[in-house]
């Protein structure tokens, strides 16, 4: 009887993905991430001897724990094959105690990529468990226990419970912060831009020139300058007194790291660093592809590194000689310089098999895998191409001691641009229009002199893909937190979206100004990035993580006793957004407050006016039953659904959304239907050319008893119409029964559980 062996991964699909490579003798299982963890409850970490972390079993997780143990218990050899990166290999020292594995019968694997050649290579050459990577993720986790759990109760008594802290995610909402004064300050300065349309003398043609400036660029600051200008000019000869025809290369972007794919989705597909990371995820572990079973689609997405294998490289040679030709190839292996102070443990994100056209596959993948999966085949790609060849051409012309420039680029090959273009958060360069072929000392009149004036403009706030490039330019997190971080501050409302720009609200402002005034250290840009090299140097055995702690908690035990004594019977409170919604009971103008179940509208006025309402958002379009404003509004299950803003006087609900289109046909507000995805908009006018009815907007339609009110969509999610959200009275006595019974079943468990979930509660706001 041979040899049986056990391969620990951290999911499903992972596991499935890597059983398929591997033969009978191999069981694979999935831990499900961390089995063994810091406890909820309580700090869990010995703050006064050597900052000892007390690890427990994940709650939940014993029948999983106690199949794992059989399993290695019945195992010859036992393979850790979590994430290649500081927390999968704190994972694998976690089942390595908790599964009480010997140092003889365990081995250390990770997989760059999930591929057959790849995986069967790291089975035979395993190595042991890399402890300086251990220490330096248990730094990392005590580092965020220990400010989250000391700084979040703070927080809690002197601004509003519920509130957290963290040593990264308290950075992050600075630099928002920061931005927001940045804007605020700032003074908006005036410039003018002059533009003269020349027309040739003797010759057919014209062209536009802009205002240069005289022996050296000067720009024009206010009219009279601009109107000088104009009055030496006007009626005046212009000469060409330079031509300049130039070739201009330009190259690929480099392939992904976890930074620059966050900010291109982002960009072109609007997807959160969020959800980009969840998508990416699953091509790692391994999708279904018709043909080929299951298969890893990219190489870890957790990397700062620009390095790519010869044998990718090659790979992709071979590909673009086949499919664009020999003139569309670099010409070499096109090696990236990985920027300084980066990790570089891993590849750059990258297709594992080039050769698996996206377009090929699409039909395996799901649209959001698809459209990630393409960005990054692309890129990689590309970056493996030629460059793209321009002919730009550059015209001076003079007049009066006054130089006009003119330019013009036209692409003569397109290189790596057939396959990808990188995309920008400022604006593109101006291509200009074609110009005639002008020689020095051509002579030109003007036929058109314009001007118009400009003031700079604020520096723009921060999309996420911005926050992401700002952080990883200063330092601040890694790779691997980026995502969680702008999540977590989005979910604690410090930050909020607007028109995917991002904004501290009230809350956040409010944290960071007492973060600033009395954690100096904590909230400090520099001394967040000093952190992480010195997380790094952990990293490298040249620091002892409790020498880190101990270093560190220092000086933060001081501002925190500072703090405590300095705000002793103080509570700053949150300005309250006012609206323009008129309180109808007082008179008052409403604010916008917090509660359990989100943000609602009260009168500020409290207690003697007690007057609530839901904070209702407007929305584009008009009602097309009596033309009003429309407003979403949510059902009691949470649904948005759309009203008249007149309420039962009209009586008109939707699912569907109202848009800023009119109808071509009938000039009533277009919809268009709920859900995620650009949908196309229709029209809900009965007599109209362009109406869509309701059973062909793709909803699915749930059987009922009773046929709807007027003004009812049909197939409304989960059986809940827009008229029960409202308050009518619910149907059915039955469902209400059981509704009563289920809730009376419930209520011992619920009591039981309350003092554990309070006590639970005291401690929270850790990232």
């Amino acid at each position: 009887m041979g040899n049986h062996y056990l391969v620990i991964v951290e999911s499903p699909s992972k596991a499935k993905t890597i059983g398929k490579y591997l033969g009978n003798d191999y069981t694979v299982k999935a831990s499900m991430g961390h089995l063994r963890d810091l406890p909820k409850s309580k700090m869990g970490v010995d703050l006064e001897h050597d900052f000892t972390p007390q690890y427990q079993p994940v709650r939940g997780k014993e029948e999983l724990i106690k199949e794992l143990k059989k399993a290695a218990s019945q195992a010859d050899t036992v393979y850790l094959a979590t994430d290649p990166d500081r927390e999968g290999e704190a994972i694998s020292w976690h089942l390595k105690e908790l599964l009480n594995l010997p140092d003889e019968k365990t081995h250390r694997v990770t997989f760059n990529e999930i591929t057959r050649k790849v995986v069967q290579d790291s089975i035979a050459h395993p190595r042991d468990i890399d402890y300086n990577l251990v220490d330096a993720q248990q730094a990392r986790r005590i580092l965020d226990r220990i400010v989250g759990y000391e700084l979040s109760p703070l927080l809690w008594k002197k601004v509003r419970r519920g509130l957290s802290a963290g040593r990264v995610q308290s950075v992050a909402t600075r630099m928002v912060v920061d931005r927001e004064n940045e804007i605020r300050a700032f003074q908006p300065r005036e410039y003018w831009s002059l533009d003269v349309t020349l027309n040739r003398v003797g010759k057919p043609g014209s062209f536009v020139a802009h205002y240069y400036g005289e022996d050296k660029k000067r720009e024009l600051a206010n009219e009279t300058e601009t109107q000088a200008v104009i009055d030496d000019i006007t009626g005046r000869e212009f000469t060409v007194t330079n031509v300049k025809k130039a070739e201009k290369k330009r190259s690929s972007a480099p392939p992904f790291t976890t930074s620059t794919l966050q900010q291109e989705a982002s960009r072109k597909l609007n997807m959160t660093p969020k959800k980009t990371m969840m998508v990416a995820q699953q091509l790692y572990e391994g999708v279904d592809v018709e043909g080929e079973g299951t298969l890893g689609l990219i190489t870890y997405m957790r990397t700062d590194s620009l390095r790519l294998s010869d044998e990718a490289m090659a790979a992709a040679a071979d590909f673009i000689r086949a499919r664009y030709g020999e003139s569309y190839y670099y010409g070499k292996f096109h090696v990236y310089k990985t920027k300084a102070g980066a990790q570089d443990a891993h590849e750059a994100i990258r297709p594992t098999h080039v050769e698996l056209d996206p377009d090929a596959i699409r039909h395996s993948l799901t649209p959001d895998q698809y459209k990630l999966y393409k960005l990054i085949w692309s890129r990689f790609l590309a970056s493996q191409m030629a460059n793209a060849v321009f002919d730009t051409v550059s015209i001076d012309t003079d007049c009066m001691g006054h130089r006009f420039r003119s330019s013009h680029q036209s692409m003569r090959f397109a290189g790596f641009i057939a396959v990808y273009e990188e995309g920008r958060d400022d604006e593109a360069e101006a291509v200009g229009s074609p110009l005639p072929d002008l020689q020095v000392g051509e002579k030109a009149f003007p036929a058109k002199i314009g001007k118009e004036q400009h003031f700079t403009q604020p520096p723009a706030r921060y999309t996420e893909a911005t926050l992401v490039k700002a952080m990883e330019e200063k330092g601040v997190g890694r790779p691997s937190t980026y995502a969680a971080t702008i999540s977590t501050i989005e979910d604690r409302e410090y930050v909020e979206k607007q028109d995917k720009r991002l904004s501290p609200t009230p809350l956040g402002e409010i944290v960071t100004g007492l973060m600033v005034e009395r954690f100096k250290d904590i909230i400090d840009v520099e001394f967040t990035a000093n952190m992480e090299s010195r997380l790094d140097a952990v990293e490298e055995g040249k620091q002892h993580w409790k020498d880190l702690l101990a270093d560190f908690y220092k000086g933060f035990s001081q501002e925190m006793k500072e703090a405590e004594e300095a705000l002793e019977g103080v509570r700053l409170k949150v300005p309250e957004e006012e609206t323009e919604e008129i309180c109808e009971l007082c008179g008052r103008k409403m604010v916008i407050k917090m509660g359990r179940f989100g943000k609602f509208l009260a009168c500020p006025g409290f207690p003697e006016c007690r007057n609530t309402k839901p904070l209702v958002e407007r929305m584009p379009g008009r009602c097309p039953k009596c033309g009003s404003g429309m407003l979403k509004r949510k059902s009691k299950r949470g649904y948005a659904y759309y009203a008249c803003e007149k309420g039962v006087e009209c009586g008109f609900m939707t699912w569907d959304v109202p848009t800023a289109e009119d109808c071509p046909e009938c000039g009533q507000t277009l919809f268009k239907r709920s859900g995620k995805g650009r949908m196309k908009p229709f029209c809900v006018n009965e007599h109209c050319s362009r109406f869509l009815p309701e059973d062909q907007r793709g909803y699915y339609k749930k059987k009922t008893t009773q046929e709807g009110a007027e003004g009812e969509p049909a197939g409304e999610p989960a059986g809940q119409s827009p008229k029960s959200a409202a308050g009518e009275k619910a149907t059915g006595k039955k469902t209400a029964a059981k509704k009563s019974t289920a809730k009376k079943a419930t209520a011992k468990k619920t009591t039981e559980k309350k003092p554990a979930a309070k006590k639970t509660a005291k401690k929270s706001g850790e990232v």
